[in-house]
């Protein structure tokens, strides 16, 4: 074996992790901004430093492929890291040695102000809070980055006491700077590096610089997708984010890790002065200061401030708010991550993918976020899933996708296509801005083909769809329109995009269920939403006793007293000589969509009845409606298209209705008629025969 090849199997001591194609080409393409990935996890789990200080110590020194000079280098950073990491509780005993030993090297976060009044740049030193140091003009025009938020840095501190500036002793020198993050970033590099890889190979080199190993088998291409689409809002402006999960699947971690440009908010909870601007100093808030703000699990009851949420909801429609007589625009992105706790088909049976959202936000706030990512669909993460491959320093990949932000590629999807008469103006903008942020991670020299494109418009629109799914779920007829597509222009062809999840949540089975069960859909008065109901009811020898098993409400009990009522004075209508007294019914109404209650339902307590005495169940798949008074006299069912959305989301494929319906149906959409069959009854007992299809 050559010495070549020999160095290039140290590199990767650890089984299993030999360097691939991959590895050489980054190596040689992004020389000091990659770093093994593993090495990171060693040092992170030993130090408390920002884990880009330790990477990009790694990448200084440990980058070579000879395996006794990363052994080196790891101890040289483990000394580096000891020795003269600033540490906020040695801010007295740092001061002294400085002073003692006149000149003293460290590793701390400098920022630079200028301050007007002094006419002079003064030099902070973040971590032990010192804020008169001076510093060469030089080294600011050298590193910009030192006027906009700071920059970490090996610092060589000299201690000069004779120095005074207006009456006021300023000892503190810097004599070197040497930074440990990227101080000037230019993409033309970047770009022109990007034209080496494939597709393929550029999305798991991202991968693989989030610490993943993306030829693990959990890693197919659309989990892929999903971890690279959790970027988006670091790439693209005002982009509103949701992501909803099972716990440990590292929801928070690109807002808290990956981008020093990013704001997490544990708790959920924040103010309007903090979040937007506070009116009695002018002092402008989280979404002007930082790319990105995420709010990590907030809380269900909703935020103490309540005007965050109707400030919120504007600045995420168009990137302004209004404080006072001011309109102040920013650019921050806005995103939700938290936990969703449960089977994702039950919670699509029984609820809507917002529920752990706080109470305060309502349609048109849900209306406005651009992507809804399925956390359900990532897994844990493990040892298992880590790589030990190369991938870019967190601060270099991080300075890369602030600088991206200034480009747009929201015009790309029409170059080729048409988008479909289903979306709206708010559906159109949120699948613009995430083809955009595809194109900027996975293309950010611009490139991209028609058959990517494609590919980028359908995700988008899936991601944007889950959140129109949701709404019609919890509003109705106006956000009917969910059947997202897009047309080729040139050949015209149409493609509809579904949800992975559609088709789970459907609770109403394609068999005949045993006599008895009907499936009905009340209304919930106190919480003003329709629910989704089974009754059952089974027949035994008695004495003519209505047993009500389960929580029922007492509107239920009475809708229960009523179809018996009405069973008693009609029963031989059915040609049944049995004496309803020698029976008792036991009658159960389980809640399918946790609701409280479920009035208009006594029509389906009346079938559910007659079917167990007759012992004939119903046509599958039907859904009955209606109320009913103790004489018979049917009512009107409002709310008629909702009813029938809900019916054909759980999965029924016909629905009973009282005549006097039949004037709703020209408010019916086409698309809803062709996909559930209404069938009218004229009273309580026609509606039996019907549903048992007796006719």
């Amino acid at each position: 074996m050559s010495n070549e090849g020999k160095q290039s199997m140290s590199l990767f001591a650890i089984p299993g992790s030999q360097p691939d194609e991959l590895d050489r080409k980054v190596r040689s393409l992004f020389p000091g901004v990659t770093v093994r990935k593993d090495l990171v996890r060693r040092m992170r789990s030993a130090y408390s430093v920002p884990t880009f200080v330790i990477e990009f110590l790694l990448g200084r020194y440990c980058s070579d492929p000879d395996d006794e000079v990363v052994r080196e280098g790891m101890e040289y950073v483990r000394q580096t890291l000891s020795l003269k990491y600033a540490k906020p509780d040695e801010r007295e005993l740092i001061k002294s040695r400085i002073e003692q030993q006149r000149r003293y090297e460290l590793i701390e976060k400098v920022a630079v102000r200028l301050v007007e009044e002094d006419n002079q740049y003064w030099a902070e030193l973040k971590n032990i809070d010192i804020k008169y140091v001076r510093i060469d003009s030089s080294e600011i025009r050298k590193h910009e980055r030192l006027l906009t938020g700071g920059l970490w840095a090996e610092v060589e501190i000299e201690y000069d006491d004779s120095f005074q500036f207006k009456g006021k002793t300023r000892p503190f020198i810097i004599r070197e700077l040497r930074p440990i993050q990227v101080s000037n970033l230019e993409l033309d590099s970047l770009r022109e590096n990007r034209t080496q890889f494939t597709t393929g190979e550029w999305l798991n080199f991202l991968i693989r610089s989030l610490g993943f190993r993306e030829d693990h088998p959990y890693f197919t291409q659309r989990r892929k997708m999903l971890h690279v689409a959790r970027l988006i809002p670091l790439v693209e402006k005002n982009y509103n984010l949701v992501e909803l999960g099972p716990r440990g699947t590292g929801k928070s971690f690109v807002y808290q890790q990956v981008s020093p440009y990013s704001h997490l908010i544990s708790g959920g909870q924040t103010t309007a002065a903090q979040m937007f601007v506070n009116l009695n100093t002018g002092q402008k808030g989280l979404v002007a200061l930082w790319d990105t703000v995420a709010f990590d699990e907030m809380p269900r009851g909703g935020f103490e401030d309540k005007k965050v949420i109707d400030i919120c909801k504007n600045y995420m429609e168009d990137g302004q708010f209004s404080r006072g007589r001011e309109i102040i625009a920013a650019e921050g992105s806005v995103v939700f991550v938290g936990n969703l706790d449960g089977d994702i088909e039950t919670i699509l049976r029984t609820s809507h993918l917002f529920y752990p959202m706080p109470k305060q936000m309502d349609l048109a706030f849900f209306d406005r976020i651009h992507c809804y990512l399925p956390g359900w669909e990532f897994e844990k993460t493990g040892d298992a899933y880590y790589t030990s491959h190369l991938g870019l320093v967190s601060d270099f990949l991080a300075e890369v996708l602030t600088k991206l932000r200034k480009d747009s590629y929201t015009h790309r999807p029409e170059e080729f296509y048409h988008f479909g008469s289903h979306l709206s103006g708010r559906d159109q903008k949120s699948v613009r801005k995430t083809v955009s942020g595809l194109i900027k991670l996975l293309h950010p020299h611009g490139d991209v083909t028609k058959e990517e494109l494609s590919k980028y418009i359908e995700f988008a629109m899936e991601m944007r769809r889950r959140v129109k799914e949701q709404l019609k779920k919890m509003g109705g007829m106006e956000y009917w329109d969910v059947n997202f597509s897009f047309i080729e222009k040139e050949t015209a062809e149409e493609k509809f995009v579904q949800l992975p999840e559609s088709g789970g949540g459907q609770i109403i089975p394609a068999e005949t269920m045993s006599p008895g069960s009907v499936y009905s859909i009340g209304f919930d008065a106190e919480d003003k939403k329709i629910a989704l109901f089974l009754i059952q009811t089974q027949t035994n020898k008695g004495s003519g006793r209505i047993i009500p098993l389960g929580n029922l409400s007492s509107r239920m009990k009475e809708a229960i007293k009523v179809a018996d009522a009405y069973l008693k004075a009609n029963i031989r209508k059915f040609g049944i000589e049995k004496d309803l007294k020698s029976y008792d019914f036991s009658i159960q109404a389980l809640n399918l969509s946790q609701a409280k209650e479920g009035t208009e339902t006594a029509v389906a307590f009346y079938v559910s009845m007659v079917s167990a005495i007759l012992e004939k169940p119903l046509k599958e798949q039907s859904v009955v409606l209606g109320e009913m008074s103790v004489g018979g006299i049917l009512m009107r069912v409002s709310n008629l298209v909702e009813r029938m959305q809900l019916a054909l989301d759980s999965g029924a494929k016909r629905i009973l209705l009282p005549s006097e319906n039949k004037r709703d149906l020209p408010d019916v959409p086409d698309i809803l008629l062709n996909k559930i069959q209404p069938v009218f009854y004229t009273d309580p007992t026609n509606a039996a025969i019907r549903a048992m299809d007796l006719e």
